[in-house]
């Protein structure tokens, strides 16, 4: 008996492939695999249900805790961004590669099957951890390798010809051929593309948006919210200690119904399409901002210049997905040595779709009231003469060399 894993969210692309398991690439057992890392509880139980009426093996894995430990705190120390937005989506896919990977030892697999497409990022988040961790297991892509055409070959698929097979083959799915926007979600953020939404002059429909607030619709009030973090990880909210899971569930919630981490981006993808990308992000929004401007209070200005750049190259190694690379944790060495002084609190402010830092505080604090202060004496401002006479001198050199002073 021929065994596939396949990676299953309970989407059109996924479900289609059930049916296209058996039919084009005569598999006999399917062990679909569905990775909790924060999908709405009714997706899991959509999921579990069309996997039980397609016929398969099923199992869902509960790795939210995980995948915020191990995940999306790694991505806070790194100040983990792709090109103005915290990354979510790709920190996902290795750990649920990760989980399809414990599967296919599990029964014996002979192949991993997954619905990504030829023109997205996840292929190769997902199939670089299958293919680091158990290379002699062929991966099978069914929306990237196409339809197969009556008289041989195979072609692309496009969304609506997907629906229409779910249709004939009896697969239930929540897309339709007006509402054709594909969501994907995990506790970090929310990713809301296709159909219309791809256009970038297209304005994003509010119905789109689940996890904030449109702004007619927020507190009049401001709301200050004050981030606790040790090592440089969030610790409490508003003074309560939380576990992890807990504090990302509970920022979503409170940066949600303010409005804040809606993001609209022009994405470039890893393969060099410029794609228009809709996301949500409130707790990552807010929890990033309050790290940094924990940082900004307790490292020096030479590690800030350099992290920027470290935190730069982690988030293009994590939004690649590439996890397990050596120079990800070369950079994890650097990052980590900083973190313990990533200590104390932030305050912030939150109204009508912002977020904006009114407080910061740290026992490592490099500020020192009395030498910055304009009230003090402390500082002799007469020693600064020599200093600004020698300021740029190489540079104003130049300019008498050229004749241009």
């Amino acid at each position: 008996m021929s065994t596939v894993v396949l990676i299953y969210s309970g989407g059109l692309d996924t479900s289609v492939c059930i049916p296209l398991m058996r039919e084009e690439y005569g598999f006999d057992r399917i062990v679909t695999v569905t990775v909790d890392v924060g999908q709405p509880a009714a997706d899991i139980e959509q999921a579990e249900e069309r996997a039980r009426t397609l016929g398969t093996e099923h199992t869902t894995v509960d790795a939210r805790a995980e995948f915020v430990e191990q995940y999306c705190w790694p991505s806070v120390k790194a100040n983990g961004d792709y090109q103005g937005y915290p990354i979510s989506t790709s920190i996902a896919r290795p750990l649920i590669a990760l989980k399809a990977v414990d599967a296919a030892r599990a029964v014996g697999a002979d192949a991993y099957a997954h619905g990504c497409t030829g023109k997205g990022n996840d292929q190769f988040r997902l199939e670089y951890v299958m293919r680091t961790l158990t290379p002699e297991i062929p991966i099978i892509a069914p929306m990237r390798q196409g339809k197969l055409l009556p008289g041989g070959g195979r072609e692309p698929w496009t969304r609506t010809e997907e629906i229409d097979y779910a249709a004939a083959h009896g697969v239930s799915i929540g897309q339709s051929k007006d509402k054709i926007w594909s969501i994907d979600e995990n506790l970090w953020g929310r990713s809301i593309e296709g159909g219309h939404l791809e256009e970038p002059n297209y304005c994003p429909p509010e119905e789109i948006f689940q996890w904030t607030r449109g702004l007619a619709d927020t507190p009049d009030t401001p709301e200050i919210v004050v981030i606790g973090f040790e090592n440089g990880v969030p610790v409490s909210i508003n003074g309560e200690s939380l576990s992890p899971l807990e504090i990302v569930l509970r920022m979503n919630v409170i940066s949600g119904r303010n409005g804040v981490g809606r993001v609209d981006v022009m994405e470039d993808r890893m393969l060099g399409l410029k794609v228009r990308e809709n996301y949500e992000c409130p707790a990552a929004v807010a929890l990033l901002q309050a790290h940094k401007a924990l940082e900004a209070l307790v490292c020096t200005q030479s590690e800030l210049k350099f992290k920027a750049h470290v935190d730069r190259e982690w988030g293009e190694l994590a939004y690649k997905g590439l996890w397990f690379d050596p120079l990800k944790e070369d950079l994890e060495a650097f990052t980590n040595q900083i973190q313990p002084r990533v200590t104390g609190t932030v305050t912030l402010r939150m109204a009508k779709g912002s977020s904006v830092v009114i407080g910061r505080a740290s026992k490592w604090a490099l500020y020192n009231e009395d030498l910055a202060s304009f009230d003090s004496k402390t500082f002799d401002q007469a020693d600064s003469e020599g200093m600004v006479k020698t300021h740029g001198l190489q540079s104003r050199m130049y300019w008498q060399i050229c004749g241009r002073g």
